[in-house]
């Protein structure tokens, strides 16, 4: 053991300092240019195993770091500064009001919010205080990789009291947590809304003319379409009227209400349909009110109808006791209160936040066009090219219907000869394709499916597919038409011992659910409008 200690294989044995007292002690040899001076020797140990003793003056000193300011004075520069510095490869993410990640960022204001998607799962995002719905949408829209940038919102949901809102593009994120209650269970998701800035494209379909109040019609000759766009392209919207089923204080039971919607607050009646100004009473100020969506009124609240909305204070958290309830008679009728409150409240920044959302690039959901461009039905005619001197346009919107209905049994024909006859060179379509398609919704219920479509906005052509619960090996389209759900039952059809699909008896066939919506993005058929929007759940 002892030939292993000396490390200088030049000294002999022999030349080692041992003493059985004080242990063993290095070789002078092994230190030429270092004065060393014996140390006493130290008393044996109790135990029977020797220890190594060590000199104390061996024992290494290390230096005391210097604090900052020490070596401020100094004039020491510390490792860290002489360090390069790395270069951030994703600069842009710096600059972002918004981060996704499950680690804190090292800036100390970014604040977490939790994001839900339809499916019940949950995203951390880590936004700034001055961070916006639209901004949080882009990060989300990034991150889920999402086909399009646009038509995507944020909700604020409250799901004991069933309420639902969409924020307004420019609300700050923050500053709409800050106002709920720490004790309840709001949440954020994120889902698609297509009616948003509906009412910019169709106002007379959003205000109808009995809803609109006497006194707004204030320009003599001009009509109420002309009105209600000069109103919206000046950031507002004309005052509404009409009955709405109220829920008293403390109570079940519902009344009927003559209510008046103006830009200086919401009124009612007090002498049931009476419009004379001295029967009306102040009933909210807009400026301090958020408007939110009932889910499940019949159930939670006893409504009248499904059809309900409530107003309560934006600053206050949420409380059964603020909530006035109302409720309509029909969709039609909600959508235009809840407009109309929204125009009143934000005025010329809704009509920036619509140009906005026009400007940015956007892609043509469920359909083969992804250029960008917005693809619109007034932009499209008839065409015929049977004739020998080339393409005509068909001006008579009768002999367009029947070319168009020609065209698709034309093309009905053509597909199903193509689909009948053997093609070595590709796979057979799987007839469970729909499955994979976002417009497909599986086996859920007809309420279900009217609440997902209300929910990503009632706009003509949006639409799903699911299983029917009554008839089976049967599915139902579901297509939303002037803010109303309509449901067509797809049934299997046997033809030639081939399995077709068919919505008009046999009229027309498809060899899978996925060619019945590619054909009516194009045709009409039987429906009332095109297939447009996808209703589609994106998982975060």
């Amino acid at each position: 053991m002892l030939a292993g200690i000396g490390s200088n294989p030049g000294v002999p044995f022999t030349h080692l300092l041992w003493n059985q007292q004080s242990g063993f002690q290095a070789p002078l040899s092994l230190f030429p240019s270092t004065k060393l001076s014996l140390c006493p020797a130290r008393p044996a140990p109790s135990s029977p195993n020797l220890s190594l003793a060590r000199p104390p003056h061996l024992d290494p000193v290390l230096p005391r770091p210097y604090s900052s300011e020490e070596a401020r004075a100094k004039g020491v520069e510390s490792f860290s500064s002489s360090v390069p510095s790395i270069p951030n490869p994703f600069p842009e993410l710096s600059k972002s009001p918004v981060l996704i990640s499950s680690f804190p960022p090292q800036s100390s204001d970014k604040h977490a919010i939790k994001v839900y998607g339809e499916d019940s799962h949950s995203r951390s995002v880590w936004v700034s205080p001055g961070a916006t719905a639209r901004e949080v949408c882009h990060m989300l829209v990034q991150t889920a990789h999402c086909s399009d940038q646009e038509n995507w919102a944020l909700l604020e949901v409250h799901p004991t009291l069933g309420l639902e809102r969409c924020l307004e593009d420019h609300e700050v994120v923050l500053e709409v947590q800050a106002t709920w209650s720490l004790k309840g269970d709001t949440r954020f998701m994120f889902c698609k809304n297509y009616a948003k800035y509906e009412f910019f494209r169709k106002p007379m379909l959003f205000f109808p003319e009995s809803m609109i109040s006497d006194s707004a019609d204030v320009n003599k000759g001009m009509t109420s379409s002309e009105l209600i766009k000069n109103l919206l392209k000046s950031g507002t919207c004309p005052e509404i009227q009409g009955f709405l089923h109220v829920k008293e204080p403390s109570r079940k039971a519902w009344k009927k209400v003559y209510f008046f919607l103006r830009r200086s607050g919401l009124y009612s009646s007090t002498k049931g349909s009476s419009k004379e100004p001295r029967h009306l009473q102040y009933v909210a100020d807009l400026d301090d009110l958020n408007v939110y969506t009932v889910v499940n009124s019949r159930k939670l609240y006893g409504a009248p109808t499904d059809f309900t909305f409530c107003i309560k204070p934006s600053k206050n958290p949420i409380r059964v006791q603020d909530l006035k309830i109302l409720c309509a008679e029909n969709e039609q009728t909600r959508t235009c209160w809840t407009s109309a409150f929204r125009l009143f409240k934000y005025g010329k920044q809704l009509q920036r936040n619509y140009e906005m959302s026009k400007a940015a690039p956007q892609k043509v959901e469920g359909s083969k066009f992804a250029d960008g461009k917005s693809k619109s039905e007034d932009s499209l005619v008839a065409m015929d090219f049977s004739g020998k001197a080339g393409g005509r346009v068909i001006q008579n919107p009768m002999e367009a219907q029947s070319a168009e209905r020609e065209e698709g049994l034309a093309w009905r024909r053509r597909e199903a000869l193509r689909c009948s006859l053997p093609n070595l060179n590709s796979p057979v379509r799987p007839s469970s394709i729909h499955k994979t398609q976002p417009w497909f919704h599986g086996g859920v219920s007809r309420k279900e499916a009217q609440r997902l479509i209300e929910k990503q906005g009632l706009v003509n052509g949006m639409f799903l597919i699911r299983d029917s619960q009554q008839h089976a090996q049967c599915f139902v389209l579901s297509l939303c038409y002037q803010l109303k759900t309509k449901h067509y039952l797809v049934i299997p059809f046997e033809n030639g011992g081939r399995k077709y699909y068919t919505m008009d008896d046999g009229d027309t066939l498809f060899i899978d659910l996925l060619q019945l919506v590619e054909f009516h993005q194009i045709n009409k058929g039987i429906l009332p409008v095109c297939l447009k929007h996808p209703c589609v759940c994106v998982a975060l």
